[in-house]
């Protein structure tokens, strides 16, 4: 059986899968990446299944013995791997696409009620008991049905925030760097740039991949685009914001509220936003479902099966 260095812990399903079908380095799970050349080496791993908690920069794919051939990421975003340093090596890098999509979109759809309907407030006086009764102006939030929800970056998981969001009867708009056929868009109004959607929002779900070119994308100059008391949601990851103007615009009312799954950092989160009352905030659960992770660990077994089998994997990125 191929050997393979699993870097963390998954599902029952999961597991089982692995000790049928592969050879596991032995030692303790999480692995940390300080030590994963030096585990790799000693029990000589073909593989890695990686998390994106498991950092791999430059420097820790090239201190990888030569036995290793291939990462499967258990995700679908692979940020946390230097690319061009598994290229440089010949290492194959595969992701988890479609076991992300629905769960990942619910979350949006949460973040957004969460926000909107000023949950995480609510909450709070249930449980210290401070909830002193009904009034006509107890805690009044904002509606989402019939709003207009803008996505930005409209792949399968922004498609499928829409779908979830056309239960509210939203108006959906979208920011794509390519235009989506007609069949796929359902409906929904294209804007050629991200400056163009802005003003149209009443809702923005930030749903773009993580890369140089998305880091920082919502900024104060576009945030000063969106409509007063816009409500923003991000799914994707939190270097796609600009935490200080995010901050700064919650705190002066230019953004109504934000529901947010990652951040910048995480779990070392910017202490600002536990501070604001208009925040909904989740620990990155997006996919935290068991069909999801067991999904999600199927998929990436099934690019390792397939490598070994001398295939091309299927959700191949590097």
């Amino acid at each position: 059986m191929p050997k393979l260095l699993v870097s963390d812990v998954f599902t029952d399903e999961v597991e089982a899968r692995i000790a049928r079908d592969y050879d596991v380095v032995p030692g303790d799970r999480p692995v940390v990446a300080a030590d994963l050349a030096e585990r790799a080496a000693a029990g000589g791993a073909v593989a890695i299944l990686s998390t994106p908690v498991l950092k791999l920069p430059a420097d820790v794919i090239d201190a990888l013995p030569d036995s290793v051939k291939m990462i499967a990421q258990f995700a679908v975003g692979f940020d946390n791997i230097d690319t061009a340093a598994a290229r440089a090596r010949g290492i194959v890098v595969t992701n988890t696409p479609d076991a992300v999509l629905e769960p990942t979109a619910e979350i949006a759809i949460l973040c957004m009620l969460g926000a909107a309907r000023r949950a995480s407030e609510g909450e709070r006086l249930v449980r210290a008991d401070d909830w002193s009764g009904w009034s006509p102006t107890f805690l009044l939030g904002r509606s989402v049905t019939g709003k207009r929800l803008g996505i930005a970056g409209m792949g399968r998981i922004g498609q499928a925030v829409a779908a979830l969001a056309r239960a509210f009867d939203m108006k959906i708009l979208y920011w794509k760097r390519s235009r989506l056929p007609e069949a796929d868009a359902h409906g929904a109004t294209y804007h050629e740039t991200l400056e163009d959607l802005l003003p149209n929002c009443d809702f923005l779900s930030m749903n773009v991949a993580f890369n140089k070119d998305t880091e920082g994308l919502l900024n104060a100059n576009r945030i000063a685009l969106l409509p007063d008391g816009a409500i923003l949601v991000n799914t994707a990851r939190g270097p796609v914001v600009d935490d200080d103007a995010v901050i700064a615009a919650l705190q002066s009312g230019k953004l109504g509220a934000a529901g947010l799954d990652v951040f910048t950092g995480e779990p070392d989160i910017d202490p600002r936003y536990r501070e604001l009352e208009n925040t909904f905030l989740l620990p990155h659960m997006g996919t935290s479902t068991v069909e999801a992770r067991t999904a999600m660990g199927n998929q990436a077994l099934d690019n390792l099966d397939a490598f070994f089998a001398g295939k091309e994997p299927p959700d191949r990125v590097v």
